[in-house]
């Protein structure tokens, strides 16, 4: 599996880090100039820590990277903190960085795309453009991780969200809800006792 990963000026940055982690196979990165401001302030952490992770990472300005030319094959891009700039310009055909000229041959090579977007709350500018993008076959998933398996901490909430990205990937991820009852394991009934109120 080849996967390219663009990280970009949305807050969120250790999903994509932790993402690269985990990918398994041919892993690229692109980072573009806000990401890599982003990165640092909210993990202190800065280009070579991103290079680290990765088979090459390239330059966000760089238009002559391989990654610019559909003639060279991936199976997926993951945009992973993607900005709604990037989604904007994406959605408008607009190919003017690293990342959105990848996304763009992505798009037009009938490759996977997945955009995960963190920014809360949405305009019906955004909204609309991410209606279109998955109209096109893009995979839109927001940074929401669950909440059912009771994350204790930052680690937790963000192994859950990159789980799930991986599994859209076709990684195969051991566990989910309830996972057991798909293999005979009987489900443990909750107790019937009502807790008094303030307990």
């Amino acid at each position: 599996m080849r996967t390219v990963v663009g990280l970009t000026g949305a807050s969120g940055s250790i999903f994509g880090l932790e993402l690269l982690k985990r990918l398994p196979g041919e892993k690229y990165a692109i980072l573009s100039r806000w990401g890599q401001h982003v990165l640092n302030e909210e993990t202190d952490l800065g280009r070579d820590d991103v290079e680290s992770l990765c088979d090459r990472l390239y330059y966000d300005a760089d238009l002559s990277a391989p990654l610019a030319s559909g003639s060279n094959a991936w199976d997926t891009m993951v945009i992973l903190p993607c900005s709604t700039s990037t989604i904007g310009k994406i959605a408008s055909g607009i190919a003017d960085t690293l990342v959105t000229r990848t996304a763009a041959v992505t798009l037009k090579e009938g490759r996977r795309l997945v955009l995960c977007p963190r920014e809360t709350p949405l305009s019906g500018v955004t909204l609309r453009q991410l209606a279109t993008l998955a109209g096109d076959g893009v995979t839109v998933m927001p940074v929401s991780p669950g909440w059912y398996d009771r994350p204790s901490s930052i680690d937790d909430i963000v192994d859950d969200f990159v789980n799930r990205v991986l599994q859209i990937l076709g990684v195969e991820i051991p566990g989910g809800w309830r996972a057991g009852e798909l293999e005979g394991i009987p489900r443990a009934l909750p107790s019937e006792r009502v807790p008094e109120p303030g307990n």
